[in-house]
This record gives C-alpha cells, structure tokens and sequence, in this order.
C-alpha cells in the first residue's frame, strides 16, 4: 500500500484501488490478442502497467509496459511480435513496489524445469520476512514486487514437478492472492486458501481461460465455467483441466469490497451479480436512513448502482445530477494551484438543472479521506440545491487494507478519526449516513454474525483481519519492499 499523492486527487484517486487483473488463456489462434482483449475489460483493476507474455512451442515472448492497455497493445506490430497459442497477462496498480518497468508483471523467469511466467493479484502479508530470508541465503532481486518473492521460493523448492514446487513455494507465504502462471505445457491457476480475491474459470470452444472476472470472458465470447475454489490448483494442460486442492481448509473470507466497488458491475462473481448486488445494497441503504428529499442523485460512476437501488426503494426520482467526463487521463497534468483548485472539475460537472431548488442526495459508495467528497458537495451546493444529504453503500472506512487493495494509513482515513457527525460538518452535507455492516450482510445475502465468523473479509470497516499480519506484527508499519523507488 502507498499512500496517493494529496496533489493530484480527484475522484477516482480518493478511492482505494485494486491492486491487478489477470488473464491467462491455454491453446488458442491468437492468444496474444485475446489476452490484450481480456485485460481491456480487467483496465479498472489497474492502470499503472501491462504486461503479456506468450509461449509459441519453441520460446517465450513478452511485452511489458507502463500505461493503458489501449496504449500499449492496439498496435498489430506489437501483438505481431507475441506469437503463440498459449499467454497471459497482467495489470497492474501497485500496492507494492515502485511504478517502474521492471515491477510490471508477468514476471519470468527460467528455472531447471524451464521457463515460468506468474502474476498475481493480492498482497503477501510476510513478503517482508521473506524476502530478508531469501536475500540472506542469496537470492538476487530484480524488482520490487511481492511476486518476485514466489518465484524466489519455487526456485529453492527441491520437488520435481513444477506444480509440487507451487505448492511448496505457496505454503511458505501469508495473505491473500490470486495467481496465474504458465509454463510450456500448462496454465496454472490458484487462489489463497481463504479466497480473498477473485478468480474465475471460462472456455473459448476448446480453450480453458482463466481470469480475475467474468466480464474479461464477456469481450471475447467466451463461457463462464466457475470460480476457482478457495484453496484450488487449476492446472490446465493438453489434456485438459485438472482440480489440486493442497492446502488445509480454512473459513471462507471473500474481499466484500468486491461488491461494493472494484469489481465491475456486469461480471459475476461468486455467484452473484455484482450490478444486482449493488443495487440490493442501496435499497438496503435506503431503509436504514431514509430522509425526505426530491431527488437521488449518484456520484458516478460507481455510485450509479446503489442510487439506483436508493431511488427504487424510496421511490424518488433518480437523476443524472452530476455529469462524469470520460475523457481525462489519470496522468493530467495540474501546473498551478490555481488549475489544481479545480481538479475535480476535471471529471466532474454539475447539472444544474437537475438540482438547482432541489432536496438533493447523493449516493456514492465510500469515503476515504473526504477530499473530493467535500469538493462535490460544494459544487452541488453551488448549483443551486436546497439540501445536500449523503449516503455512502459501504461502512465507515476505518481500518487500512493489507490484502491488495491500496489505501491509506488510518490517519489519513476520515472515519478512522472523526464520528459520522463530524464528518458530515466537514464534508459540508445537511445529513451523512452509511449503510450498516449487518445491513451489509444482509443486501449481499448473507447473515453476518449468529455467533460465527463473517462470511467476507471487511476488515476495512472493522478491523477484524483474517489474516495473519507477520510483517506489520514485526515492526513494519506496512506492506512495502526492501527499497524505495521514486523514479
């Protein structure tokens, strides 16, 4: 996790961020654009960089890069240049490392069996550790990233087979991950036993893909066919797919984040509609703090579903209040003061004739530090409306993520240190109100308590980690590499 820098903010920057996607397709005529296509549909996973590799029977190619895939992959000369009918690819918001090429994923490297290229999705919480082991017995590191750390560990595993050094390599490591790696005869997919990140299983005709979410599928016409098990090996190779289920079994604790904001709205994960489950969550929203107004109106875009859901349940008009410009890069460049007063305007513009008089709420579906939710206020408030409420489709953010999601440390998280009263003085809104995490269980489906552990991760909003902690309970204060990169 690192923390954003204040200067730059606007509304997706005061959001916390998924760390990657992945994508992997096993024998297929270009599998190379197909990655590209898939990781396309994976962008708002990560924006950082990109990276593809492919095996074509004789040799491995890749292409990594800093950026959007659009930039880096729509080129014919490029996917040209990555034959073969086996690839994956990876991208990347980094949570550990610095945002330099050699940090970009998949990462590869050739081994006694032969070459390997891995990925993953997730943060080791003892990556730390060891990594000061490796380095003490000679392991040499080439970047920054908590992945290197395995392919480190499979190296020193004295079994045979390259899926039993997986195994043995994965034993060793703590946190939460979904990982794909390729090998020249076979796609390889885990996740951690716990499951805390996504990962799903399609088919293109004859081809086995494996992805972090359904919507990768979709752009390409392939079938969804489930999710990875928790705990689960998939092992893909000529002969087809193969189930390994190694680890010992422990509780269930899905990322419920997921739900709520990262994953896109038209994939299905673990059985359900993120888009219906996002509305469920605002009709819930609604019965637990409804107030008269005239319209909902959703921070977009991820507000959009869950004001929805609000709108239907209280049955009040739902309007497109605040217009989202889809056209400004996340590297725009703020010169001034003067032009960085502005940043939220950037992306964000009020409709004034939607809320000018109006008893306006806003949905949205989280606050972090406040910064920009403070910024859209005042501009809602500028247009001409009456009332500003605001109701948040996620529990007050407390506690940092330590799981592969980047958020800031609890000083900077506004719920961390100011009651939901003084945060709505400071935001500026007439009522603020989030949805309770039992209100939360029950708009995902789920009862949350009955005296037994949750069935999701929420650490975020109770700081009740499932995870063992070993790096931060030895000293360090975050998940962060042995170095510190700036350029």
């Amino acid at each position: 996790m690192r923390a954003m820098a204040e200067a730059n903010l606007d509304h997706d920057d005061d959001k916390p961020h998924e760390e990657c996607g992945l994508f992997g397709i096993f024998d297929y005529n270009d599998a190379a654009a197909h990655t590209a296509l898939g990781l396309h549909a994976l962008q708002h996973r990560g924006q950082e960089s990109v990276g593809i590799v492919t095996y074509d029977g004789a040799q491995f190619h890749s292409h990594r890069a800093l950026g959007l895939v659009g930039d880096n992959f729509s080129s014919e000369n490029v996917i040209s240049k990555l034959p073969g009918r086996v690839a994956m690819g990876h991208v990347r918001y980094a949570t550990t490392g610095a945002t330099i090429l050699r940090n970009v994923q998949p990462l590869f490297a050739e081994f006694k069996f032969g070459g390997l290229a891995i990925a993953h999705n997730g943060n080791l919480t003892n990556a730390y550790a060891l990594r000061r082991s490796l380095i003490d017995r000679g392991s040499i590191f080439q970047s920054t990233n908590d992945t290197e750390t395995i392919v480190h560990l499979i190296a020193r595993s004295e079994f045979g087979r390259v899926v039993d050094r997986i195994t043995d390599a994965l034993t060793q490591v703590e946190g939460a991950y979904s990982l794909v790696a390729m090998t020249q005869k076979k796609l390889i997919g885990v996740r951690d036993p716990h499951g805390v990140r996504p990962l799903v299983i399609g088919r293109l005709g004859t081809a086995y893909i494996i992805t972090s979410e359904t919507c990768a599928l979709d752009i390409i016409g392939a079938k969804f066919i489930r999710d990875v098990d928790p705990g689960e090996i998939v092992v893909i190779d000529e002969q087809g797919l193969h189930s390994i289920k190694p680890f010992s079994k422990v509780s269930r604790r899905f990322c419920i984040f997921e739900y709520i904001y990262f994953a896109r709205p038209d994939s299905v994960i673990e059985g359900k509609h993120v888009y219906a489950v996002r509305k469920s969550i605002g009709r819930e929203l609604a019965r637990e703090s409804a107030i008269a107004a005239d319209v909902i109106v959703p921070v977009p875009d991820s507000g959009v579903p869950a004001a929805l859901g609000y709108a239907q349940e209280a049955d009040l008009p739902f309007e497109l209040g605040i217009i989202r410009n889809h056209y400004v890069g996340r590297t725009f460049i703020e010169p001034t003061a003067q032009i960085r007063n502005l940043g939220v305007r950037l992306k964000h513009n009020a409709n004034v004739g939607a809320l000018k008089g109006k008893r306006v709420i806003l949905v949205d579906d989280s606050i972090v530090r406040g910064t920009t939710s403070t910024k859209i206020v005042d501009m809602v408030r500028n247009a001409g409306a009456r009332e500003v409420h605001m109701r948040i489709s996620s529990p007050p953010t407390t506690h940092s993520c330590f799981y592969g999601i980047d958020t800031p440390e609890r000083d900077q998280l506004m719920a961390a240190n100011h009651d939901v009263k003084a945060m709505a003085d400071i935001i500026g809104v007439d009522s603020l109100a989030f949805i309770s995490i039992d209100g939360l269980y029950r708009a995902v489906g789920e009862a949350r308590r009955n005296g037994e552990l949750p069935q999701y991760c929420d650490a975020c909003f109770t700081g009740e980690y499932p995870i063992r902690l070993a790096d931060r309970d030895g000293g360090r204060s975050r998940q962060l590499s042995l170095l510190t990169e700036r350029d």
